[in-house]
């Protein structure tokens, strides 16, 4: 691990453990015997439909990286499954110093370039938050999300990320339909007080504007639009099934409220540690605590339940498909950290 990952890893530490201590101090009469009755009446069966949910989504991430990488190379979705599941569990194990493993894995797997795939994940982060923002509009429609005591601020959270997707998309396009503009421009105006920074960023310019060759025609972007918001429907019922395996009052969380809960995880999951997470469960706790009114106990236990469900359960499968391919996860996180040195 190197000094950089060190600090982000320190201060992500010191920032969990803060929250830790506010959380504490919050819930200073926290009921375990109560917390233990709670998840001990659990459906199990909503569970496993949680689990399959997620597993689902897991498939169609392999078949929208495939759509990616149509236009520079023809490959099946069964040989793009692996690194999925081998990437996400290397994010659970590693936190987010596994975020590259996955293209790394498919650029080793497919002959192509880990800056191609880099770019590759970038264009698949605007779509995930693209999906996720529309998810979210729609859920503004229903009335249920009217009664909650932060809907001004949700729906102003919802125009600033909708106004960020945006701003990427236009980057994006600019940078794939005039690269090499793009890249000389920067050049010029950093040449004069860092020549080698100049063309360092004139070189990874080129080579993410080369990546972005994903989308070369309306068929192949309709089907990314498809399959993304397919997905995150998927994602957001998942939550809805392990919310609803407790008996009680989260079964009066309806399906925006599910989406809220997994736009509250996702800012969350920013702040992770390797295996532990961390922030995801914090946030998601927080919501459904002061945010739709669950009592202590039943939101701590559902929110650890989430997070089993939803992020840590793809290691098993991660582990035995690593297995299975003959990947090590350490030896593949080392060598993704060398090629990402070598990127920088």
């Amino acid at each position: 691990m190197n000094k950089k990952r060190i600090l982000i890893f320190g201060i992500v530490l010191v920032a969990l453990c803060l929250l830790i201590y506010l959380q504490i101090r919050s819930w200073k009469t926290f009921d375990w015997p109560m917390f233990w009755n709670r998840t001990e009446h659990v459906s199990w069966l909503y569970v496993f439909y949680g689990l399959a949910l997620t597993y689902l989504a897991y498939v169609l991430r392999a078949v929208r990286w495939r759509i990616f990488l149509k236009p520079v190379r023809k490959t099946t979705t069964a040989r793009l499954l692996a690194p999925q599941f081998v990437g996400f569990a290397a994010l659970a194990l590693l936190g987010r110093a596994g975020e590259m493993i996955r293209p790394y894995i498919i650029a080793k797997k497919e002959r192509l370039t880990f800056t191609s795939q880099i770019a590759v994940w970038g264009v698949e982060r605007i779509f995930d938050m693209g999906a996720f923002a529309v998810l979210l509009a729609l859920s503004f429609l229903s009335p249920d999300l009217r009664s909650l005591h932060f809907y001004r601020q949700l729906r102003e959270a919802s125009f600033v990320l909708m106004a960020l997707i945006v701003v990427l998309v236009i980057g994006i396009v600019i940078i794939r339909r005039s690269g090499e503009r793009v890249a000389q421009f920067l050049h010029g105006r950093v040449v004069s007080f860092a020549p080698k920074l100049a063309h360092h960023v004139q070189e990874k310019v080129l080579s993410f504007s080369h990546g972005l060759e994903t989308i070369q025609d309306f068929g192949s972007a309709l089907q990314l639009v498809g399959v993304s918001f397919v997905m995150w429907i998927l994602i957001a019922f998942a939550y809805y099934a392990v919310t609803h395996a407790y008996p009680g009052e989260l079964r009066s969380l309806t399906l925006p409220h599910e989406v809220v809960l997994m736009g509250s995880s996702m800012v969350g999951s920013m702040l992770q540690l390797p295996a532990v997470g961390g922030g995801s469960q914090l946030a998601t706790i927080s919501m459904l605590s002061a945010g739709f009114g669950i009592e202590h106990e039943l939101a701590v236990s559902c929110g650890i339940l989430l997070w089993a469900v939803t992020f840590m359960s793809v290691i098993p499968a991660g582990l035995a498909i690593a297995r299975h391919e003959h990947v090590s996860i350490r030896a593949v996180a080392a060598a993704e950290e060398k090629a990402a040195a070598l990127a920088e």
